[in-house]
Formats: structure tokens, sequence, C-alpha cells
């Protein structure tokens, strides 16, 4: 059965993108191991100044970020010297582990002609590997599993779902799924995992005679098999895992341990977590405990 459905808020992660933020939620912190989640866009209108859509260095720890465009391209920058462009269809997966910055630049004018649309998710890391070196892959599309059936096409972005597996590197048991369905088409939930859900990034679908709009998640019981109806033409993101535990997060720290939060914010403080070397001339500072921070990140409080 349908367990709660996560209405997105606005956020903003620079001076020019505001996104919709689905996770987390007040009422569900996680799914399976999945404790963020922001779209960006679609954005049509470019501004002229592109520096305003920059994301500026910021750190991360204790999690992997997961980086998805239908739209435009970004360029990333961290702290291992990676300098890496982001293309619609390809997954690009940087894991913190014991800590990491980057940025998100946006270079190439031309490749922003058709607007931007952007995914980003994070993905919490089992305590044995919280303190991991950190490490960055980007994976073309070709290398992603696809399968299509009539009015249905979808490609599997990470982990393991509909007997269809990735080679996207992962730390847990999770599947991520790009699904698209063309009018009438239904679909339905993978039964591989426990926490199970799917975000609607365009169009609409009905569920047992109730219809859901762009900007909402829809979360299950283990048990549920929903049997989604596309009202139009629409994408989905299905995502879910096996859940890990408790986790804190704040700002753009997630860990298992408090004191390690604590431990990250000191860190950035004091210029331990280095910035990228082609990309440190400026950086977004630790934000105050009771502000609202800058950067694309949760509001600084801890989640349990």
């Amino acid at each position: 059965m349908l367990d709660i459905v996560i209405q997105a808020r606005e956020a903003s992660i620079s001076k020019a993108v505001k996104v919709k933020r689905i996770l987390p939620f007040r009422l569900r912190r996680m799914v399976g191991p999945f404790i963020f989640m922001d779209h960006a866009g679609p954005i049509a209108d470019i501004p002229a100044e592109l520096s305003l859509l920059d994301v500026l260095p910021h750190p991360h720890i204790g999690l992997s970020t997961v980086s998805y465009l239908f739209g435009g391209q970004v360029t990333h920058r961290d702290s291992l010297g990676v300098e890496q462009i982001i293309r619609p269809g390809e997954v690009n997966w940087m894991t913190a582990g014991s800590g990491i910055a980057h940025s998100e630049r946006f270079e190439d004018p031309s490749s922003l002609k058709g607007g931007l649309e952007m995914i980003q998710t994070w993905v919490a890391l089992p305590e044995k590997d919280e303190e991991a070196a950190p490490s960055f892959n980007n994976y073309i599309p070709e290398q992603l599993p696809v399968f299509t059936d009539k009015g249905v096409w979808m490609r599997l972005i990470a982990g393991n779902a509909f007997g269809l597996r990735s080679e996207v590197k992962i730390n847990s048991p999770l599947f991520y799924l790009h699904v698209v369905l063309q009018p009438g088409a239904t679909f339905t939930l993978p039964t591989e995992h426990s926490e199970r859900g799917f975000y609607i990034v365009k169009g609409s679908i009905e569920l047992s005679g109730i219809i859901y709009n762009p900007g909402q998640m829809l979360l299950f019981s283990k048990t549920a098999e929903p049997l989604i109806l596309a009202k139009e033409a629409t994408t989905l993101l299905l995502l879910g895992g096996e859940p890990l535990g408790e986790r804190f997060i704040w700002w753009n720290f997630v860990s298992s341990r408090k004191e390690r939060i604590e431990q990250a914010k000191e860190d950035w403080k004091q210029g331990r977590i280095i910035l990228p070397p082609n990309d440190n001339k400026e950086f977004i500072p630790l934000p105050d405990d009771k502000s609202k921070p800058a950067g694309g990140s949760p509001r600084p409080e801890p989640l349990s």
C-alpha cells in the first residue's frame, strides 16, 4: 500500500538556481540509503552571466553524491583533481568518504541553449565505508542497462532491479531507475528491495484512482505492488534499497555519529578538507548553526 506522499519544497543552491527538494523530509528522512534528493529545473531562461548558476566549492563527508542530467551540461571539479564535464544520461558518482570538496560550474553557453535540468541524490555510506578514501567515477549512457517494452523505456542508473544490474560501483544494496512512460502505459516497482518509491519528474500518473503530478514522491510498504498508469507522457525516477540505520545530516555532512559531524565542521573551517586544485579561489563558508546554508544543502540541523 501507499505509505506516504512527499511534496517537494523550494530551495536555492546558487544565485540563479532554485530546486525542488524532496529528501530529507520531516516524516521520512531516507529511502533505503538515499538521504537527499534535489531536482533542479527545468530552467529555460538561462542568465547571460552563467556564473550565477555556479555552485562554489563545498565539502562532503560520509556519502556519495549522484548527479544525473536530463538537459544541459555542468563541469565538476573536486579535491582529487578530477575535472569532468557531466552530460545528460551519464552517471557521476562521487564518494566523499572521509572528506572531499567539489564545485559545479556552468561554463559552456552552447550546452545550455536547450535549458538545464538535473537531479542530484546523496547515498549514505555503510558505517564501514564512512571513512573510505574519496573517489569519483563517470559512467556514460552506453554502460548502463536499458530495457524497453510497449510504451515503456527504462535505464538502470545504479544497483539492481527487474533482473538488470548496473556496472556503477555502489556500497550497499539499492536501485535507481530512469523510466519514461507513454500515455496509457503501466508500470510497477521492483520487488528486490524493502524500501521503494518513485518521484514524478514530469507528466502525471494515476494510482488507485488518484492523479499524482510532478514534484511528488510516492513511497510504498515493503509488500505493495502498485499499478502505475501514465495519464500522459511521463518521466519517473524510481529509487530505494535496504536501510542503513540511523544517520545524522547537517549541511553537506552525513554520518552515523554526531561527533563526526562536529569534526567535519571544524575541518572545513580550518581548511583541512582541501579545495579542488583547479578551482580554489573561492568557496562556500560553513553556515551559522541558525542560518539557512548556501550550496545545495538541507537545513543545518541533525536528522535522526
